[in-house]
């Protein structure tokens, strides 16, 4: 995977805190960008609710966004979550997608779960597998040094699998009943990438 611009504020076993690819801008959590995250959920409400967990009525509300923007900003700097705003270029006050490394654990497991959303109007240009490249990219770089990163999809989410597939993951299980969304225990399937570069027998640096 090969890296692009690095940017600003790298933490010790952090990516940076600002990246770049070839379109996009990939700004971590702050509260200052809760106005931008709010609107980006307003645009896109009636197309995630398929695929996203129920929220509490005031979720998107201005404050509590700010307060979990902040307790994500906290966590980035702890290295327990690495969440990405993403914007074009041409329009950097416009988020139009998100993707996250959560639940980071280090030891012997070295491992964190995937997630990303991509606003319906942006979606086919291939803007979301070039964000998780580069999110991969610094996983499996010499500073972040992950061994394992998992993703869990719908079976019907035929687009999020397909952007997983040409990532290199590889379907690893099927949990019923999973998750509760959009009103039911809805199943997932498991899948996975493994660092290319990391030995069977090489150890944990973290």
């Amino acid at each position: 995977m090969p890296s692009h611009s690095l940017m600003t504020d790298r933490r010790a076993g952090s990516p940076p805190t600002q990246m770049r690819t070839d379109r996009l801008l990939m700004r971590a959590s702050t509260p200052a960008l809760a106005q931008a995250a709010i609107d980006y959920q307003a645009r896109n409400a009636e197309y995630f609710a398929r695929w996203d967990p129920t929220r509490p009525a005031d979720h998107w509300d201005l404050e509590p966004t700010r307060a979990r923007l902040a307790r994500e900003e906290a966590g980035f700097e702890a290295g327990t979550i690495w969440r990405f705003w993403l914007s074009l270029h041409e329009a950097p006050d416009r988020v139009i997608g998100q993707c996250a490394l959560s639940d980071v654990v280090r030891g012997v497991f070295q491992s964190a779960m995937l997630g990303y959303s991509l606003d319906q109007a942006c979606v086919g240009a291939g803007l979301m597998q070039e964000a998780l490249r580069r999110l991969l990219d610094e996983a499996f770089g010499p500073a972040v040094s992950l061994h394992r990163v998992q993703a869990s999809v719908r079976p019907e989410n035929a687009r999020s699998r397909r952007v997983l597939e040409r990532l290199g993951f590889r379907r690893e299980g099927f949990s019923p009943r999973y998750l509760f969304i959009d009103g039911a225990w809805r199943d997932h399937e498991t899948f996975a990438l493994i660092h290319p570069g990391w030995g069977e027998r090489e150890a944990p640096a973290h």
